[in-house]
């Protein structure tokens, strides 16, 4: 027999874990299904890879593991949610009820939440495949410490990778920050600290198209001249140009997606087009994207969701 649930989220970042510790704060029976092994990011998502985080309300400064961490434990301080970690292979309606299959379980809801988040996106120019995982690497907090004292590279200008730069600046003897942009743009504060850098170079209007090497990594070749040069010797490149929505497994059961594949919701209630089920944090369509915004639409929808459930009168 199906294991039977109020509320059963999709994902275990940040966005799910808050979602589930609200559900089950309004006394729904509330599963979190989260995927780590052999995926991008561990229970707690993205923001685990963040070095330090100072937007977040409530702590002047803590890193992304242990903010994940804290909502974690808060979450799991309830009797009436369980965090599994088990990937999401099947999502279905049935009748009333929603069923969701994992590899070794099947289970129905009465209400999901996609929190689903988004992966790296890749640079897609050739030796990217090639040299991944040697000396190229998209997480500078777990991979920093493996440069030490070499020349590396970060493609990108958000203020994440801005960050990213910073983390790895404090490793690395040299941090090239390569752009296609008239000029990085991470929030002043980050900014400031880019440019008291000594190690930390800009490099913009510029494009990698190709990345050589012979057993690992060496060089990258740019679309035009860096000091006369488009041949940039470096030892390792991170790249930091965005996220892809993790989308798929929403849009199989028949939720609607915009052209960059984010889930499209009702802002107010982080619904769908699909009665009873929502999407929030990344992979959901708003442009502003942050940890703070994730768990004020995990918990929406957690709310939204009871709302559902009692006037539905759904059992």
């Amino acid at each position: 027999m199906k294991k039977q649930y109020d509320f059963i989220i999709i994902g275990a970042g940040g966005t799910g874990l808050a979602a589930a510790m609200y559900g089950a704060r309004l006394g729904l029976k509330t599963l979190c299904l989260g995927y780590t092994h052999g995926t991008e990011f561990p229970i707690g998502g993205v923001i685990t890879t963040t070095n330090i985080v100072e937007n977040y309300p409530g702590f002047i400064k803590l890193t992304g593991e242990e903010i994940a961490k804290k909502i974690e434990d808060h979450t799991r301080s309830y009797d009436n949610v369980t965090i599994k970690e088990e990937k999401v292979e099947k999502v279905e309606k049935k009748g009333k009820f929603f069923s969701i299959k994992t590899k070794n379980e099947n289970y129905l809801a009465k209400t999901i939440l996609f929190a689903t988040g988004t992966k790296w996106r890749k640079l897609d120019v050739p030796g990217s495949k090639e040299f991944e995982n040697k000396g190229i690497a998209y997480c500078a907090l777990c991979d920093a410490p493996l440069f030490k004292n070499k020349i590396v590279g970060l493609v990108g200008g958000s203020d994440s990778a801005s960050k990213d730069a910073l983390v790895l600046a404090e490793h690395a003897k040299k941090v090239y920050i390569i752009y296609r942009g008239n000029q990085i743009h991470p929030e002043p504060i980050n900014m400031e600290r880019i440019k008291a850098k000594k190690n930390i170079e800009i490099i913009n209007n510029t494009n990698v198209t190709e990345i050589k090497g012979s057993q690992f990594l060496e060089s990258v070749i740019l679309d035009k001249p860096y000091k006369g040069k488009k041949f940039l010797e470096l030892q390792g490149l991170f790249i930091a140009i965005g996220h892809i929505p993790l989308s798929d497994l929403a849009k199989s059961l028949g939720v609607k997606a915009d052209k960059k594949d984010e889930i499209i919701i009702d802002h107010k209630t982080s619904e769908t087009n699909i009665p009873g089920v929502f999407a929030a944090g990344d992979v959901a369509d708003k442009p502003f994207k942050q940890l703070i915004t994730g768990v004020a639409e995990g918990c929406t929808a957690a709310y939204s969701a009871y709302e559902y459930i009692t006037k539905k009168q759904v059992s």
